[in-house]
C-alpha cells in the first residue's frame, strides 16, 4: 500500500508506540491531560478530512461534537442505557444532523458555508439552554455512568481511539474516492466535467467527519463525566480544532492529532504565564501557519524526503 511509505504514517506509528509507554512513567494528571488531547485529536482530523480534502470551511465542527456528545449524554441521563448504546444513538443523531445541515449548505458557494456552519453552532448553544430540563441548560449535563475511574485505562481507550480514527480517516482519505474528493475540493467544476459527482463525495465526507466527530464527542462525555456548552459547543472550542488541524499540516489527517496535542500540551506548559500563555501557544501558531503553510508534520515529511 502506499500509505505505508509515505513517511508521515511511519512518523504517526512511532509517536503512538511511544505515547503508549507514558503510563508506566507519568503521573495520573499528565495522563488525563493528553486523553483529552487525543480525543481532541480526533476532531481536527475528521475536521481535516472535510476542509483539507472536499475544501469545505466547516466553523462549526462543535455541532457535530455536541450532537453526539448530547445525544448519548442525555440518553445515559435520562433512561441509564449502558455506554455502548449511547454512543451509536449519539454517533447517529451526529451523522444526521450533519447531513440534514450539509444538504442545503453545499448548495451554495464560497464562504456561506463555513457561516451556515457557524450558525448552526449557535442554534445548538441556544436550543440547549432553552430546553435546559433535557440537557441540563448552562450548568451542564451528568452522566451517571463513566467509561472507566482508572487513569490508565482511560488513557489507552482514548489512545487507541484516536489511532484506529487517524488509520480509517487516513485511508479514506488516499483511496480513489478520497482523491475524488480532494479533486473536488480543488475545482468541483472540473471534477464534475469528468463525470464524478461532486455533490455525492462531499456528503460522504460530511457523514464521515460527523460520525468520528458524534463518537469522539460521546466518549469525551463518558470520560469527564458531564457535558456543557463551555466545554464542548462553545465557538472557542471549535477555534481549537480548526487551529490544531491547520497547526498539525492540513490534508494530512494525522497531522491533525500532532497538533492538537501540541496545542493542549502547550497550553498547560505555559499555564504559569496565566493570561499569556493563550497569547504566546496563539502566537506561535500563527506564525507556523503563516511561515510553514504545510504544517508541522508536513515540514517534518519534507525533510525526510530530502
Amino acid at each position: 500500500m502506499k500509505l505505508l511509505t509515505t513517511p508521515g504514517f511511519w512518523i504517526a506509528i512511532l509517536a503512538v508506540l511511544a505515547a503508549a509507554t507514558l503510563p508506566w512513567w507519568v503521573s495520573g494528571y499528565i495522563l488525563g491531560l493528553l486523553t483529552i488531547a487525543y480525543y481532541f485529536g480526533v476532531f481536527s482530523m475528521a475536521w481535516d478530512l472535510l476542509f483539507g480534502f472536499a475544501g469545505e470551511v466547516n466553523f462549526g465542527p462543535t455541532f457535530l461534537i455536541g450532537l453526539g456528545a448530547y445525544g448519548a449524554g442525555i440518553l445515559n441521563n435520562r433512561y441509564e442505557l449502558p455506554i455502548p448504546y449511547c454512543l451509536a444513538v449519539g454517533t447517529v443523531l451526529a451523522v444526521v444532523g450533519g447531513l440534514a445541515l450539509a444538504l442545503p449548505a453545499l448548495k451554495v458557494r464560497g464562504p456561506y458555508f463555513g457561516l451556515i456552519t457557524l450558525v448552526a453552532v449557535l442554534l445548538l448553544q441556544n436550543m440547549i439552554v432553552v430546553f435546559s430540563g433535557l440537557t441540563g441548560g448552562e450548568i451542564g449535563l451528568t452522566v451517571p455512568d463513566v467509561i472507566s475511574i482508572d487513569a490508565d485505562t482511560n488513557y489507552w481507550l482514548a489512545l487507541g481511539f484516536m489511532a484506529v480514527s487517524g488509520l480509517i480517516l487516513t485511508a479514506i482519505a488516499r483511496s480513489p474516492a478520497g482523491l475524488i474528493l480532494q479533486a473536488a475540493g480543488q475545482d468541483p467544476v472540473v471534477t464534475g466535467a469528468l463525470g464524478f459527482n461532486v455533490a455525492k463525495h462531499k456528503l460522504a465526507a460530511f457523514a464521515i467527519s460527523a460520525a468520528f466527530s458524534g463518537l469522539a464527542g460521546g466518549l469525551v462525555v463518558f470520560y469527564m463525566g458531564t457535558a456543557s456548552v463551555g466545554t464542548l459547543i462553545n465557538t472557542s472550542v471549535g477555534v481549537q480544532v480548526i487551529i490544531a488541524a491547520v497547526l498539525g499540516g492540513r490534508r494530512t489527517i494525522v497531522g491533525a492529532a500532532l497538533g492538537a496535542v501540541f496545542l493542549i500540551a502547550a497550553g498547560e506548559l505555559l499555564r504559569p504565564l496565566g493570561g499569556l500563555s493563550t497569547f504566546v501557544v496563539s502566537a506561535v501558531a500563527l506564525l507556523v501557519i503563516l511561515f510553514v503553510p504545510s504544517g508541522l508534520l508536513g515540514l517534518a515529511s519534507l525533510r525526510s524526503a530530502r
